[in-house]
């Protein structure tokens, strides 16, 4: 079982408390540090500093930054919208992130759902955005597998590539994993089993999240992929304690209550936590973001790492 560490800057972290936080999970034997990709503080979610300050830092930017400064871990988005980016653009600069990593990053990409962001930074919020989501998995998997030297076109009812050099050119090969996810039983899965690398789901127990899981293996099958190619995976937030004492005050510190992180998340004492990541095993699962709100508690991500993970196998 992967462990991966993700963040949510823009409730409030400056890039130097990332690079700190991105090098310890590095330095614990995480997998991965992940972030997701907004521009304002979502209501309702445990903000790490009073109003968000100093406000959000832009996804793409910072991972190729914190690429410079770790030599492990792999890092990615969970997810970054369509909306934001020009799929074009958006290629080129996940390949430059992947160079400047040596082969570390992922990208995930999602249909993006968060209104009022877009709103309070001028961008556009169209209604069918699931059809952008489609034609830009088109466009960067194309750009990405065009042989240097030939060139790609597109022509799709939102966006137009004539003639691009399809370049730069990621490090991986045949190009850096795709991560697609989300709660849709049609157009996700579709989109999941044609394009990603890997498929998740979460914020919710086991039973819940197994008919996503089940329904993304059926349509790999019916458009002949091997569903045992599409890894799957959960992002759950973590609340772990040595005591019910240390979960309850961790709770309280994010705004949650411990026996709702204990049904829809990973909550309570390492033996717990690793009884509930079982339970989701049992689906099929096979990495998970622990979804970490307070970014300052380098003491529970150190206890994970010291206690949880070694029992995963």
């Amino acid at each position: 079982m992967d462990l991966r560490i993700f963040t949510e800057p823009q409730q409030g972290a400056s890039h130097d408390e990332l690079l700190r936080l991105a090098q310890l999970t590095e330095e614990c034997g995480y997998d991965a540090f992940f972030r997701s990709d907004h521009l304002m503080a979502a209501e309702g979610m445990y903000t790490h500093q009073a109003g968000g300050v100093p406000g959000p830092t832009d996804a793409w930017s910072q991972l190729t930054a914190l690429a410079r400064e770790t030599s492990r871990v792999r890092l990615g988005t969970l997810v970054s919208p369509v909306t934001f980016r020009a799929p074009g653009l958006l290629a080129i600069q996940v390949a430059q992130a992947d160079q400047m990593s040596g082969g570390r990053v992922e990208l995930g990409l999602g249909a993006g759902w968060y209104e009022a962001e877009h709103r309070a930074y001028g961008i556009p919020f169209p209604p069918r955005r699931f059809d952008l989501l489609e034609e830009q998995l088109a466009i960067i998997t194309g750009l990405w597998s065009t042989p240097v030297g030939k060139r790609f076109s597109f022509t799709g009812e939102h966006y137009q590539l004539e003639d691009s050099p399809a370049l730069p050119k990621p490090v991986q090969s045949p190009y850096p994993p795709i991560i697609v996810g989300g709660g849709g039983p049609r157009r996700t899965p579709v989109l999941a089993a044609t394009y990603a690398a890997e498929f998740n789901a979460g914020f919710a127990g086991p039973a819940e999240l197994a008919p996503r899981f089940e329904r993304v293996r059926e349509v790999c099958a019916e458009v002949g992929r091997d569903p045992t190619t599409l890894r799957l995976s959960a992002a759950l937030t973590v609340c772990c304690g040595r005591d019910d004492a240390e979960v309850a005050r961790r709770a309280e510190l994010i705004g949650r209550d411990p026996a709702d992180l204990r049904s829809s998340g990973l909550a309570g004492t390492p033996a717990e936590v690793v009884a509930r990541i079982g339970e989701f095993a049992a689906l099929g699962v096979s990495r998970i973001y622990l979804q970490l709100l307070d970014i300052a508690d380098f003491d529970q991500v150190e206890l994970v790492a010291a206690e949880v993970a070694p029992q995963l196998g």
